[in-house]
């Protein structure tokens, strides 16, 4: 790909943006440390819009949630499926019913006993169309969750039923690989009703929100802090180690690192792009990098102009981005290009390109310009496109090296427009006023299910406008199908399908990539990048080589 001389500046400018170290005297990393064995204080990228779990979006809020709520199913620190509020549990032969028994001495935060009563009536808001969550429909393997959804059957039909204090029974619609790895997610997770019913939307703010995780909220300084103390009334309270959990909002990795480099993080959320040699060459093993189930693409609106009707035009700006470069020079952490939707690694599924990989750059370049003028657009008639992301050096830097590719190889006028998280997610939603917008989706639990169901014309989570009825029947068909070979034959066809009618612009296969202090004890690298504080422990004395 050949780039003119404007073009290769703002690339090189993408690249060798340096992290501005300003004010982080090395001086102040002390060889000899000694943290606060009671304290964690973690990077955690932007601050959620909240964290009412039924209604929370984005990754960042998940890890804040995973410490204050617990399902019925928890994980161990290798991502490896325990019990959670459920001491055991039963599977019917046919798979499509779960009976779960609950621990005798699950409490919530404010003392009160958690009964199966409480798991019934928080499954019912989670889908409640009124609560407005956004990812009801990843409930949809339940019995008569689509049809409460759609509105054709009342909450008290849904397949989930109290026999007794401690016992829950969980009726499927067809047996569900995934189900118990579901139920690690927030949607899942109980919410304490009489508060929800006194407080409303009102419910999870510091001095309301009565949790039933190893942590309570303890206070919450807008844009900057969420604090969270140990739960003494959780049922496992005895082996939490760190007291006081401090979650940090901060939209920007470079200063980020400067923090972590000052000791004034032990956890880091991201590394800034392109400086993942410089942090392997200073921090060591302190940089922890591992195989992510999470694909990083562009959601492009089907539902309007420009890209409506428009499959030729949308594939033209799929192949005019090259994926090599970005991963190599740009993110340079090991994600891998992404010509697919359902990323590698997902268990007992193989994905097929949307791109004939068989081409040389050369000639994919040449198929995206016949496209792109096949699609009405020229030199004198240039495609001009708004391309949304939220507030974040990296996503800018990928950002400008692809509207770069576009307007090297196509001629494409882009505008760029960044908006911090919380404005950014309601934006999104906009169908009205969006064209391109930066995504990333990071699997629920290990199967295409999760990737795939995004697509569906009424998901909460659908940004693209895609509406293809033989897409909707597909996934009805692979969620009522019980043979696992049927059932993947039919993911696959859906998302060739997907791939063909290009609502999406896969960019890369993330990585998880963060640094992490040598006395934080206890973290252990998984493939969902889950992590629960109470697994962790912070060593007496910490040992930190001065940066050189």
């Amino acid at each position: 790909m050949v780039f003119s001389v404007l073009e290769w500046r703002t690339i090189c400018l993408v690249l060798t943006i340096g992290i501005q170290l300003a004010g982080c005297n090395p001086e102040r990393s002390n060889r000899h440390y000694s943290p606060d064995p009671a304290v964690l204080r973690i990077g955690n990228g932007t601050e959620p819009q909240t964290l009412d779990p039924h209604r929370a979006e984005g990754v960042p809020a998940a890890n804040i949630l995973r410490d204050l709520y617990e399902g019925l199913v928890s994980e161990a620190p290798d991502g490896q499926l325990i019990p959670g509020v459920a001491e055991h549990w039963d599977i019917s032969e046919d798979g499509k019913q779960y009976r779960f028994y609950l621990r005798d001495n699950a409490r919530w935060s404010n003392g009160d006993k958690l009964t199966a009563e409480d798991f019934v009536y928080s499954f019912r808001r989670s889908i409640d169309p009124k609560t407005g969550s956004s990812y009801s429909n990843v409930l949809s393997c339940i019995d008569q969750v689509e049809a409460i959804i759609r509105g054709d059957a009342p909450l008290s039909t849904l397949g989930v039923k109290a026999l007794d204090q401690r016992t829950l029974l969980i009726q499927l619609k067809a047996a569900t690989p995934y189900f118990l790895s579901l139920l690690t997610h927030s949607t899942t997770y109980p919410v304490h009703r009489q508060s929800v019913e006194r407080w409303s939307g009102q419910f999870s703010r510091p001095g309301r929100l009565i949790s039933n995780g190893a942590y309570v909220l303890d206070d919450w300084v807008i844009q900057s802090t969420i604090t969270l103390k140990k739960n003494s009334r959780y049922w496992n309270a005895d082996h939490t180690r760190i007291d006081t959990v401090v979650y940090h909002a901060i939209d920007d990795p470079s200063q980020e690192l400067q923090r972590y480099w000052a000791n004034e993080l032990d956890w880091t959320a991201s590394i800034p792009v392109g400086q993942v040699e410089w942090a392997k060459h200073k921090f060591g093993s302190q940089l922890q990098i591992s195989p992510y189930l999470g694909t990083y693409y562009y959601a492009l609106n089907v539902s309007r102009p420009p890209f409506k009707d428009q499959s030729g035009l949308r594939l033209a700006l799929s192949m005019a981005i090259d994926r090599e470069l970005i991963v190599d020079k740009i993110t340079a952490a090991g994600e891998l290009p992404a010509y697919h939707w359902v990323p590698p690694g997902v268990l007992n599924y193989q994905s097929k390109s949307s791109i004939d990989t068989a081409l040389s750059p050369v000639q994919r370049l040449e198929k995206a310009k016949r496209l792109y003028y096949q699609a009405g657009y020229s030199e004198d008639n240039p495609l001009r496109v708004k391309l949304l992301y939220n507030t974040s050096d990296n996503h800018k830097r990928i950002a400008l090296a692809i509207a770069a590719m576009w307007r090297k190889t196509l001629g494409v006028e882009t505008e760029l427009i960044n908006q911090e998280w919380k404005v950014f997610l309601s934006q999104r939603k906009q169908l009205d006023q969006t064209q391109v917008v930066r995504s990333g989706w990071i699997a629920d639990y290990n199967d295409a299910w999760s990737f795939l169901e995004l697509f569906q014309s009424d998901h909460g989570m659908n940004f693209t406008g895609y509406n293809n009825p033989e897409y909707d029947a597909l996934l009805s068909k692979a969620a009522i199908e019980n043979s696992q070979t049927e059932r993947q034959r039919v993911l696959q066809q859906a998302e060739n399908l997907l791939l063909h009618d290009e609502p999406v612009i896969p960019v890369f296969f993330y990585v998880s990539k963060s640094l992490v202090k040598p006395w934080v004890q206890g973290f252990a690298a998984n493939v969902m990048d889950h992590h629960y504080s109470k697994d962790l422990r912070i060593s007496k004395a910490g040992h930190l080589p001065e940066p050189e």
